[in-house]
Parts: structure tokens; sequence; C-alpha cells
């Protein structure tokens, strides 16, 4: 504690400050592999959120196409509302059939029109599902290797504690298999 002048050190702070102006190799070495984790680690989670966020696209442009799909059926079955009563019309006595019939076909004709861009849309929708679902998997995949990397960072601190070497290895052994999993991300498996 300082004031008035007056500073006294504990014994942690001894040993931080002999840390951080010692020629500890091994220290050194630790202290860099992890601000290097860390800086891979960041571009993997803005990656991670740039995929979470196409996935959510994605969805919602699915649910708009699904919702101007749903819009053509029901204008379909209008037509096909119309097209019955039109039908019916037909068989009453005392009404002009040619003028029915005419607009029986009329309705057929634009059921087809409605039908096919209905279907059209569907497809759409469908595409938009398939591309929201690849995003969330490559979202996990950096997700993934993230939680790798933040693992070995947590190892790297443990290593710098403990001093020990197999730590380190395991430290390094753990960041490796986040950035392998990163490869699965960047290659879309």
């Amino acid at each position: 504690m300082s004031g008035h002048g007056f500073h006294v050190h504990g014994p942690h702070d001894h040993e931080l400050e002999h840390a951080a102006h010692g020629n500890d190799d091994f220290a050194s070495r630790i202290a860099v592999m992890t601000a290097i984790m860390a800086t891979v680690g960041a571009l993997f989670g803005y990656a991670g959120g740039a995929t979470q966020n196409d996935a959510g696209m994605f969805k919602n442009d699915a649910a708009i196409k699904k919702t101007e799909a749903s819009n053509q059926w029901n204008f379909y079955q209008s037509k096909s509302n119309k097209q019955n009563l039109a039908e019916l019309a037909m068989v009453l006595p005392g009404v002009d059939v040619e003028k029915y019939r005419a607009e029986v076909n009329r309705y057929k004709s634009e059921k087809e029109e409605i039908k096919k861009k209905a279907d059209e849309l569907e497809k759409e929708a469908q595409d938009y599902e398939h591309k929201s679902e690849e995003s969330l998997h490559q979202h996990h995949r950096w997700a993934q290797a993230m939680t790798a990397l933040q693992i070995a960072i947590s190892l790297a601190a443990i290593t710098l504690l403990t001093k020990k070497k197999w730590m380190q290895y395991a430290s390094y052994g753990v960041a490796g298999i986040g950035v392998a999993v990163a490869g699965l991300a960047w290659f879309h498996f």
C-alpha cells in the first residue's frame, strides 16, 4: 500500500515484479503464446458471431418467403372458390353457360400461375432454411474452436503458476485442437 510516501510490498507484489522484470524465458514464452491465443480466439469469436447472424438472417428470409407462399396459396384457394361458384352457375337454368365456362377456364389458368409462384416461393423458403442450418452448424464449430482456445489460455495461466513443462504442452495441444476445429469451420465441415 502506498500513502504519504510510504510503500509496503506484499509477498505476491514482489513475485509479480520479479516475473515482470526478470529474464524468465519460460514465463515469456507462455505470455507470448497466451497473447497469440487470445488474438486468434478473438478472430474465432468474431467469425462465430458473424455466422450466427447469418443463420438468423437466413431464418428470417425463410419466414418471409413462407409467408409470401402462404399468401399465394390463399389466393389460389380464392380462385378455386370462384371457379367452383362459376361451375355451379353453369348448371342453373336460364344462365349464359358460355360466360361461366369462360370464367371457369380463366380461373383454371390463373390458378396455374398462382400455384407456380407459390411453389417457387416454397422452394426459396427451403433454400433459406438450408442456408440457416449450414450457418448455424458453422457457428457451432467456431464456438467449439473458441472454447478450446479459452481452455488453452486457462492452462497457460496454470502453467505460469506451477512452472510445469507438461502443462505448457497441454496448453499448446488444446490450442492446436482449437485451430483444427476452426479449420473445420472455415471449410464448412
